[in-house]
């Protein structure tokens, strides 16, 4: 997930979707 399609585009919706994962796994962590 470096972003490699779309540019700084790619780049940042591969960063939003990987803290939306992260938060996920938290959330199913607490629950």
């Amino acid at each position: 997930m470096s972003g490699e399609y779309g540019g700084a585009w790619g780049n940042s919706v591969g960063t939003i979707l990987v803290l939306f994962i992260l938060l996920v796994i938290i959330l199913s962590a607490w629950v």
